[in-house]
């Protein structure tokens, strides 16, 4: 596995929130991630784990910045670990064309249509990789950890938790868009990554792992507002 680079160390909270970059084996380019950990009394000390996913739009740095996780993060004694929401800079033509398709809106799928497959790995990066990236330079207790995000992030969550149930315990989303396949932007994404066949899909829409769920029992948290755009 390639070499973690510390990007920025700030004192939050009692605990430092970091900024990590390495290259990417999965997406094939730099990646950036965020870990915020708080202070543990024992070096050797695993710490549960939370991975967070951002919606469209954001990079990694807008959780971080916006959110004011880390305060609780530092009261419960968890880590935190959120990454960017899509490869950046691998010269795709129109990667940078569309808000919602693209650069920083990676959907969490592994795309299958060209010439998006090769980078666009999101799924298989936040599942294989990325665990074992920040790993590297945080104390994550892998039998205890999370995913939960926003608006595609909540997505993301939902659908990676369904589909990992061993890797993830727990899963909560903030106004996820839960039903891709039957709204405009999702519908847009889902035939961009994965073209025209439909049944290529249903892999990522919550709704519908849902519906075939056969797996442990999960107890999901799910936050939605009325006024996301996805309803306007």
């Amino acid at each position: 596995m390639t070499d973690v680079v510390q990007v920025s160390k700030v004192r939050c909270f009692d605990g430092w929130q970091y900024v990590f970059k390495h290259p990417s084996e999965t997406v094939g380019c730099e990646m950036t991630f965020g870990v915020y950990i708080p202070d543990h009394k024992q070096n050797d000390e695993k710490l549960p784990t939370l991975f967070y996913l951002s919606g469209l739009t954001c990079t990694h740095a807008n959780f971080i910045e916006k959110s004011g996780f880390q305060r609780f993060a530092s009261k419960h004694r968890f880590i935190v670990v959120n990454p960017d929401t899509s490869p950046r800079n691998v010269n795709i033509p129109g990667e940078d064309d569309s808000w919602d398709f693209g650069s920083g809106a990676g959907f969490y799928v592994n795309a299958t249509a060209e010439p998006w497959s090769k980078h666009y790995r999101m799924y298989s990066y936040v599942v294989e990789e990325l665990p074992q990236v920040a790993a590297k330079v945080a104390p994550i207790d892998n039998h205890k950890m999370g995913i939960f995000g926003h608006s595609m992030g909540g997505h993301g969550a939902l659908v990676i938790g369904l589909r990992n149930p061993q890797l993830f315990k727990s899963i909560s989303a903030f106004s996820p868009i839960s039903n891709p396949t039957s709204c405009a932007w999702g519908i847009k994404a889902l035939t961009g990554y994965l073209g025209e066949d439909k049944s290529k899909w249903a892999d990522y829409d919550a709704s519908l792992l849902l519906a075939k769920y056969d797996g442990p029992e999960r107890h999901i948290l799910a936050d939605q507002v009325k006024s996301h755009f996805c309803f306007n």
